[in-house]
């Protein structure tokens, strides 16, 4: 999901200003990196001084917004004042909105979830629209299975920067199948640290 939804929908070229939010989760982790890789000048959006932390230090990316403590909107002003090239969305609502107020012309929205809208009765769109036209930007959504063709070559470059340390992940792992919709929920209140799994027995 983050490797087709960023090489393909976002087209990372070395020198953009790369948005990710909902960065420290399993897709935008790895989206951050994959840009880093690109070249790109990488700004990620997560929740928490830890989470926060664990980007610049682990995964190695430029800079970040902790939307818990910051205001989103006024830090990317900040970071980027030039404007955003690819923005990659995890989160939708009024983190959208601010990457909409701040991307560049000819900037690249790539629309993978909204997790801030999915437990609304009537999801919030995003009310700085307009500014696709006044930039000539484009706001595309994506499934990953569109690329399915294609998921060989992908997991053969994955896996290649796994082995090299270019790109770093954590699971976190919850126990218990009775504790299956406890863990579902933390991705809603975004307690999980990277991918969240649930461990239901030993194997064997």
């Amino acid at each position: 999901t983050a490797y087709f939804g960023l090489m393909r929908i976002g087209r990372p070229e070395a020198g953009d200003t790369l948005v990710v939010s909902g960065a420290a989760g399993s897709t935008g982790a790895t989206v951050a990196q994959l840009g880093r890789i690109m070249g790109c000048r990488v700004i990620g959006i997560a929740g928490g001084a830890e989470k926060c932390e664990w980007l610049m230090h682990e995964a190695r990316i430029e800079a970040v917004i902790d939307y818990k403590s910051q205001d989103v909107m006024a830090r990317l002003g900040e970071l980027a004042p030039d404007g955003i090239d690819v923005f990659y969305d995890n989160v939708g609502g009024a983190i959208l909105d601010a990457a909409l107020a701040h991307i560049a012309h000819h900037g690249r929205i790539v629309v993978c979830g909204a997790i801030s809208q999915y437990n609304t009765a009537r999801p919030a769109g995003p009310s700085r629209y307009l500014n696709l036209i006044l930039r000539r930007a484009r706001m595309e959504g994506f499934i990953v299975t569109d690329f399915a063709a294609e998921f060989p070559k992908a997991q053969k470059r994955l896996a290649q920067w796994i082995r090299e340390g270019e790109i770093v992940y954590r699971e976190d792992v919850q126990t218990g199948f009775e504790n299956a919709p406890r863990t579902f929920l933390r991705l809603f209140s975004g307690a999980n640290r990277g991918k969240q799994l649930l461990k239901v027995a030993e194997p064997g």
